[in-house]
């Protein structure tokens, strides 16, 4: 039986980062950015106001206010986009929109409220400092300072800071597109009338929320029948637009369990009994040309749990970021049971608490029951060591943060 580390870096050796990808903005939307990005020029290209007001000579104002009458000329309107430079002569004022370049000689800029806003001559009502309500060239970046490294998640901030110097286009590593198929008979898809015997599909529909969450493309396919033609042919079709497929059920040791011998002739996967609980029997490999492959348990919680361990740390890494695991942070639990000896036991929990006071773990079920409701209910997943067979109320575990 290979430990959940021995099978978690067996996972992960069978995927790399995908190769980059050059992609309009909107496109690079919450990928890893591929390459290092400059500055082509100053931003801004030249000083400009901050806020509408009145540009002018810091000397021309000093002391302005109810002691000191102060009233200049107003010679001039700049604008926004405005590219012809004026100049500031003595005791005179420019009327300046926010962003507007700002004139020759002009060292800060009066708010409009304090002024009289008059449009020949204005009455200056508080003295600014100087350089007060000014943006100097290059104050936001300068010309050839990296702005972006590669590595960096690409998200409207970003995007802004992007496109604020000119990108329309840059290097990412791409999405990676996840096909998920759910096996099984009884399977039937949710809002059709439920009949005896069948299963509505809750795993295709889970997985397809996580792997989005994880910031990949997914296609779910509709849940395919035990049998093995009907099998072999979907796992084909797929591959064309898959970098990774994920199968759920199919992995008892029953007759109608047939995804192993589908999978023989179409590559390398493999099965192993992992020393875990929920879950046990996992598949992973490579079907077609490569393509990984990741065999998870039909039960919907141990599908969900196995998931989080296994697949999404490799979706991370193939999508190019580094920090690849969910955080984790130590609870006390609030009461106790049994864990299984020899087995990693991960534990649905809802963390409450805070930093200064400390974190509690609020079991949301049994540990051995394996119930959506309780996988709903929770935010975490306590981590109970294969050592420890014995929990006690009060006892302190590493839990993964899921949401």
């Amino acid at each position: 039986m290979r430990t959940v580390a021995e099978h978690l870096n067996t996972c992960l050796s069978l995927v790399a980062p995908l190769d980059p990808l050059d992609v309009l903005l909107p496109d690079a939307v919450g990928c890893v950015l591929a390459e290092d990005v400059s500055a082509p020029f100053d931003l801004p290209v030249t000083d400009q106001a901050t806020l509408d007001g009145y540009a002018v000579r810091s000397q021309d104002v000093g002391g302005a206010g109810k002691m000191r009458q102060v009233y200049l000329d107003v010679i001039a309107e700049v604008k926004a986009g405005d590219a012809e430079p004026c100049t500031l002569v003595e005791n005179s004022a420019v009327r300046i929109a926010s962003g507007a370049p700002l004139p020759v000689g002009a060292d800060t800029v009066v708010p409009l409220e304090e002024t009289d806003q008059a449009p020949a001559r204005v009455q200056i009502l508080s003295a600014p400092t100087k350089g007060k309500n000014i943006l100097r060239r290059g104050q936001d970046v300068s010309a050839g300072t990296p702005i972006l490294r590669a590595g960096s998640r690409i998200g409207s901030r970003q995007v802004a800071l992007l496109a604020g110097v000119g990108r329309l286009r840059v290097t990412v590593r791409p999405r990676p597109r996840v096909v998920i198929l759910s096996i099984g008979d009884e399977l039937i898809e949710p809002g059709k009338p439920i009949r005896a015997g069948a299963v509505f599909d809750a795993n295709g529909h889970a997985l397809s929320s996580a792997v989005a969450d994880a910031r990949a493309d997914t296609f779910r396919v509709a849940a395919v029948p035990d049998e093995q033609k009907a099998l072999s042919e979907t796992i084909e079709d797929q591959l064309v637009r898959a970098d990774i497929i994920i199968t759920t059920g199919g992995l008892s040791y029953g007759s109608a369990d047939t995804v192993k011998e589908v999978l023989a002739p179409l590559g390398t996967a493999r099965f192993d009994n992992v020393a875990m609980t929920p879950g046990k029997q996992l598949g992973y490999g490579t079907v077609g040309e490569g393509t990984p492959i990741f065999c998870l348990p039909g039960n919907p919680v141990a599908a969900q749990i196995s998931y989080e361990i296994f697949v999404r740390p490799c979706l991370r890494h193939m999508a190019g970021w580094e920090e690849l695991y969910r955080p984790s942070l130590r609870a006390r639990v609030d009461r106790g049971w049994r864990s299984p000896a020899g087995r990693r036991q991960f534990v649905p929990v809802k963390i409450v608490g805070a930093p200064d006071s400390g974190y509690r773990a609020r079991l949301t079920g049994e540990p051995e029951d394996l119930l959506l409701s309780t996988m709903a209910r929770a935010n975490a997943l306590a981590v109970i060591p294969e050592a420890v067979t014995s929990v006690s109320e009060g006892d302190y575990f590493h839990c993964m943060v899921l949401d």
